[in-house]
C-alpha cells in the first residue's frame, strides 16, 4: 500500500501495517511520541492496521486530536479503577474536554475528594500494567445483550439510541471493557499523570428529566511539570472565582427560592453595577446617544418577525399565555429598539439614530454552564442599536471600536483579541438563509476592518444569525478567553421590520443596524473585574473608598465628622465605631480590599489630621486631611489603577 505523508513524500508498506510501525520506520522518536493518526483526515487509533492506499498524519500531545485521545483513554482508566473498586457501580459516559476529562456514574453512594487517593491508586496500578487497548465490533443485538450481561442500562439505551446503519465498538483494556467509538492510546502504561480534580452532579444525557449522575473530573498530561503547572492555575482560579470573591465581600448572593442563575447584588455589589452604568450611559450620552426604557417581555409574533423564534428559541424560557396573546420572556432587545425605530418616519437627516438601553434579558441556559454572575439566566446587557446609512457604516462602526478601547483603557484592559465572527454557509438552519446579504453584510464588515487597519483573526460559525459580528475576546487572569464586547452588521432586522428612511433624492431606503454592547453585559463585566483583581477594585470603582477606624470612643465624633465631608466630595465611606481592638478593625478592613484606611486616634483628633493605610502601599504616615482629600480625589478623577 502507498502511504502519502503531510510533506507530500510517499512511501509503500505491506497492507495491515498499523500507524505506529510506520512511525517507527520513520524515527524511533516519533514512535514514542505518536498517540493516534489521522488516515484521510479522519482520526483513527494508531494500533490499528491500515489496509489500503491512503494520506497519513501522526498526532502527538502537542496535537489537538493527540490530547483528546490521550485523555479519552485516561477517562477510561478511571472508569476501570471504579469499576474494580465498586462492581456495582454503572457506568454512563466518560468523553475528553479541552483540559481533560470525566466520567459519568451511578453509584449507589456519594464519591467525596477522599475517595481520590484511592481511585487514583488504582488507576496507577493500571497504568503499571500495560493493558493493551483493543477495539471489536457487534452487531446491535449481540452489542445490546453484551451490556445487559454486564449490568450496564445506560450502555443499552445509548446502543438503543444510534442509528440503524451505525458502527458498534467497543474497547477492551484486561478485564474492563467500554461502549465507545475512540480513540485511544495503545496501551495504558502510554498515559501517565493523571489526576482527579473534583466531583458535581450531572443529569443523564444533559436533561433535568433524567437521574442525577456523579461527574468525577480528572486531566492528564505527558509531562509531570505540565501537570504541575496546571494545578497551580487551577488553584490561582480558585483564589480568583468571583463566586468566592463576592461571597466573601458581600456582593452578590444566589438563592434556590430565587432561582438557579438567577443572582442578586446586594449592596456594595449594586455600588459596583451602578458605577458600571454610570460610567457607559455618561459615555454613550456624550457619543449623541439616546437611552430608552423597553419592557423585559413581549409577545411572540414579535421574536416571529425578527427570526429569534425560528434560529434562537432553544436559548429563550416557554412562552406564556395570557388571556388572548402569548408572551415571552426576551433574550435580546434588537426587536423592540426596531418598533421604536418604526414608531416614526426618519430622514437620511437624523441618521444615524443611537439607541441605547441597560436592559434587562433571559436565557434559558442549562444549569452545567451557569456560572455566578458570568452566566446567568438573567443579565442586563449594555446595549444599543445604530440605524445607518450604507454610507456611514464605516464610520459609526469606527467611532464603536474607539469606543471599546478607550472604555478598555480606563478600566486596565490590555489582553484582548479582534475576532470577525462569520456565518457556517452550510449550516441553513442556525443562520437567516439570504448568500446575498451574508456575502454583502461579511464583506462589509471585512472592508471596514481593513479600512480601519485593524489586525484580526476570522472564525467561521460564530456570527450572529442575522449577520457577521466583530468580537472583542479578553485573555482573564486564569481559565479561557470570552468575548466582552461586540459589534455586529445587520441588514436582515431592518428588512424584516419593513424599516425605511427618505433618502437624498427622496426615494425610502431601508437601513442598516449595527448592534453594539461595549461592556457586553454588566453582570460579565464585573465578574471579569472581580477575578482580574482579585477583589481589590482600583479607587474609582471599590465599592466602599475609604474606611475610618476610631481607636477608641472619644474619636468616634471626629471619625464621623471626618465622613460627612468625604460624603460631601462624592466619596463612597464607612465609619467603623464598633467596640473592637483596632487590629481586629484593620485586618477586616484590609480582608474587605477598601483601598484606604483612616486610624483616628486622640492624636489625630486633637490635631484634626488622620494616620493612613494604603492597601497598595500600607502605612503612609499622618497628613492632613485636607492633603488626603485632594490625592484621594485626584485618583478617583483620573481613574488610577
Amino acid at each position: 500500500m502507498r502511504i502519502t505523508f503531510p510533506d507530500g513524500s510517499v512511501r509503500e508498506y505491506e497492507n495491515g501495517t498499523n500507524g505506529l510501525d510506520i512511525a517507527a520506520s520513520l524515527s524511533q522518536g516519533l514512535r514514542k511520541a505518536v498517540i493516534c493518526c489521522e488516515i484521510d483526515g479522519v482520526r483513527t487509533d494508531a494500533f490499528l492496521p491500515i489496509d489500503r492506499d491512503c494520506s497519513l498524519k501522526f498526532l502527538t500531545f502537542e496535537d489537538e486530536g493527540g490530547r483528546w485521545t490521550y485523555r479519552h483513554t485516561a477517562s477510561h482508566i478511571l472508569a476501570q479503577a471504579v469499576k474494580r473498586l465498586w462492581p456495582e457501580v454503572q457506568l454512563a459516559i466518560g468523553p475528553a474536554t479541552k483540559d481533560g476529562f470525566y466520567y459519568d456514574f451511578d453509584a449507589p453512594f456519594t464519591f467525596s475528594t477522599d475517595d481520590f487517593k484511592k481511585i487514583e491508586k488504582t488507576m496507577e496500578q493500571i497504568q503499571r500494567e500495560n493493558l493493551r487497548l483493543e477495539r471489536f465490533e457487534l452487531p446491535r443485538e449481540e452489542a445490546i445483550r453484551f451490556m445487559e450481561e454486564k449490568g450496564e442500562p445506560y450502555k443499552v439505551e445509548l446502543i438503543n439510541d444510534l442509528p440503524e446503519d451505525a458502527v458498534i465498538s467497543f474497547y477492551r483494556q484486561g478485564e474492563f471493557v467500554d461502549l465507545c467509538a475512540g480513540t485511544h492510546v495503545a496501551s495504558t502504561a502510554r498515559v501517565k499523570n493523571i489526576k482527579l480534580i473534583s466531583v458535581a452532579g450531572a443529569y443523564w444525557r444533559g436533561s433535568e428529566k433524567n437521574k442525577m449522575l456523579q461527574r468525577l473530573y480528572g486531566t492528564a498530561f505527558e509531562k509531570k511539570d505540565d501537570l504541575t503547572a496546571y494545578l497551580t492555575r487551577l488553584e490561582e482560579a480558585k483564589k480568583r472565582d468571583h463566586r468566592k470573591i463576592g461571597r466573601e465581600m458581600n456582593l452578590f448572593m444566589t438563592d434556590e427560592l430565587v432561582g438557579k442563575g438567577m443572582p442578586m447584588f446586594l449592596p456594595k455589589g449594586y455600588t459596583i453595577w451602578r458605577i458600571l452604568e454610570n460610567y457607559i450611559r455618561d459615555k454613550e450620552l456624550k457619543a449623541g446617544y439616546q437611552h430608552v426604557l423597553t419592557p423585559c417581555i413581549a409577545t411572540v409574533d414579535l421574536y416571529k418577525i425578527s427570526g429569534h423564534w425560528d434560529h434562537y428559541q432553544q436559548n429563550m424560557f416557554p412562552a406564556m399565555n395570557v388571556e388572548d396573546e402569548t408572551y415571552v420572556l426576551r433574550p435580546m432587545n434588537c426587536p423592540h429598539h426596531m418598533r421604536i425605530y418604526a414608531n416614526q418616519p426618519h430622514s437620511y437627516r437624523n441618521l444615524p439614530l443611537r439607541i441605547g438601553e441597560i436592559a434587562h434579558d433571559f436565557r434559558y441556559e442549562a444549569s452545567g454552564t451557569l456560572k455566578g454572575i458570568e452566566r446567568g439566566r438573567h443579565f442586563c446587557q449594555n446595549d444599543a442599536h445604530l440605524f445607518v446609512t450604507p454610507e456611514q457604516i464605516k464610520d459609526e462602526f469606527a467611532n464603536v471600536v474607539q469606543m471599546i478601547f478607550d472604555t478598555y483603557k480606563d478600566f486596565g484592559i490590555t489582553d484582548y483579541r479582534l475576532v470577525l465572527s462569520l456565518r457556517d454557509p452550510n449550516d441553513k438552519v442556525k443562520y437567516h438563509d439570504d448568500d446575498q446579504m451574508w456575502n454583502t453584510a461579511e464583506n462589509a464588515l471585512r472592508q471596514v476592518l481593513n479600512e480601519l487597519g485593524l489586525n484580526y483573526t476570522e472564525e467561521i460559525g460564530e456570527a450572529a444569525f442575522y449577520g457577521p459580528k466583530l468580537d472583542v475576546n479578553v485573555m482573564p487572569a486564569v481559565g479561557a478567553e470570552y468575548t466582552l464586547s461586540t459589534c455586529q452588521l445587520d441588514f436582515c432586522l431592518p428588512a424584516k421590520f419593513n424599516l425605511t428612511y427618505i433618502d437624498k433624492d427622496g426615494s425610502e431606503k431601508t437601513p442598516v443596524v449595527l448592534h453594539r454592547a461595549i461592556l457586553g453585559s454588566l453582570d460579565r463585566f464585573m465578574a471579569y473585574l472581580i477575578e482580574e483583581t482579585m477583589g481589590a477594585f482600583p479607587t474609582w470603582i471599590a465599592p466602599v473608598q475609604v474606611k475610618i477606624l476610631p481607636i477608641t470612643d472619644r474619636t468616634v465624633e471626629y471619625s464621623e465628622a471626618l465622613a460627612e465631608k468625604l460624603e460631601s466630595f462624592g466619596v463612597r465611606v464607612e465609619v467603623d465605631a464598633r467596640n473592637e481592638k483596632i487590629g481586629f478593625k484593620i485586618r477586616e478592613a484590609q480582608m474587605q480590599k477598601v483601598p484606604y484606611m483612616l486610624v483616628i486616634g486622640d492624636k489625630e483628633a486633637e490635631e484634626q489630621t488622620v494616620a493612613v493605610r494604603s492597601r497598595k502601599e500600607g502605612d503612609l504616615g499622618t497628613q492632613s486631611f485636607d492633603a488626603f482629600l485632594q490625592k484621594l480625589l485626584e485618583e478617583i478623577a483620573k481613574k488610577s489603577r
